[in-house]
């Protein structure tokens, strides 16, 4: 889902604040292609939202009350006309993705066409993943990627929460995957594998890679690294795949995915060996944000041996680069789950 056209990059100012009992503050609140930034008079990234996720808790009135999921004591306050017509306007179009009940029949009726004309023409499981996949609409991976996220926690534990820690993840998501429209990154402790990705945009991190190492270039390469494999397979293709046919008609016919997949997939997902990815696409990624790939290599193989491509073609081999955070940051990452 990308936001109107009108409306990229739309800016207003807002209250804001992070906890009901606390005193709202005033904030920069940018409009992107599917999120909501709030930043500090400064500059000082805050917040990010994902617009699919927003819900409105005063339809009708003004100010406007805003909040990132129905169960969050994180609220923002909107009084500027444009900005809450824009955040209505994306709104509404999303909802019109999300299936209705109405319609359940029409779907079924046609799903069930559709599995006659597949039998007939021989269609292979893998094609009907493939196209449930491309229609399903942002709203129901988001609501995908926030079901195993809940399964991955129920198995490994609450993730890790210090406020300070949480900024400094919003700013390291920009760095790695770009400002516009960054993952939401997500710690937890050092019980699960380096990184995965979710349905929705949602990246799950092992605090280990803040524990473990001296500067926070070992964390981004690894964020590359999940970035790569990312793109070659979309997390929810994986979900089918191991969910199997059966889960994969009912999420084209009815929109909806039993528990049991999900929380076999979360499992599956935990106790996985991470693929490699794809060594010339990564450094094409570490050359785009502007990060040696050298930390990252040795924090995979000390010796060097097994990854002298990411070694001898650094692209920034030899050149001064920008901080991947600063040093602030990187400590209160590094305590994310201690604080």
């Amino acid at each position: 889902m990308t936001a109107l056209q009108e409306y990229r990059r739309l800016e207003a100012i807002g209250l804001w604040r992070e906890h009901a009992e606390d005193q709202r503050r005033e904030v920069i609140v940018a409009l992107g292609d599917v999120s909501l930034v709030m930043s500090s008079p400064s500059g000082e990234a805050i917040g990010h939202w994902s617009l699919p996720a927003v819900e409105r808790r005063n339809p009708g009135k003004r100010p406007a009350l805003y909040a990132p999921a129905p169960d969050s004591e994180e609220e923002l306050e909107l009084s500027d006309p444009e900005m809450i017509a824009a955040i209505e306007r994306i709104c509404a179009a999303i909802a019109r993705t999300r299936p209705h009940p109405g319609r359940l029949r029409l779907y079924l009726a046609g799903g069930a066409i559709l599995v006659g004309v597949l039998a007939a023409a021989l269609w292979l499981p893998d094609a009907m993943i493939r196209q449930t996949v491309s229609l399903l609409p942002p709203a129901k991976r988001l609501d995908i990627g926030h079901q195993l996220l809940a399964e991955i926690s129920n198995i490994a534990g609450r993730p890790c929460g210090a406020s300070s820690g949480r900024t400094a993840l919003v700013r390291l998501a920009s760095r790695t995957y770009g400002p516009d429209n960054p993952p939401r990154i997500v710690v937890f402790p050092a019980t699960i594998p380096d990184t995965l990705t979710l349905p929705g945009d949602i990246v799950v991190a092992s605090a280990a890679l803040a524990e473990d190492y001296e500067t926070p270039e070992v964390f981004a390469g690894y964020l590359l690294a999940e970035r790569t494999r990312s793109e070659a397979t979309d997390p929810v293709e994986a979900l089918l795949r191991h969910a199997g046919i059966g889960a994969t008609f009912r999420l084209l016919t009815t929109g909806d995915i039993a528990a049991e997949p999900i929380h076999a997939h979360a499992a599956t997902l935990l106790s996985h060996d991470t693929m490699r990815a794809d060594e010339s696409v990564l450094l094409d990624h570490f050359a785009e944000v502007g990060i040696s790939s050298q930390p990252y290599a040795f924090a995979q193989d000390v010796s060097g041996e097994s990854v002298l491509g990411l070694i001898e073609a650094d692209p920034l081999r030899g050149q001064t680069t920008e901080p991947v955070l600063t040093d602030g940051d990187w400590v209160s990452l590094q305590e994310i789950c201690t604080s």
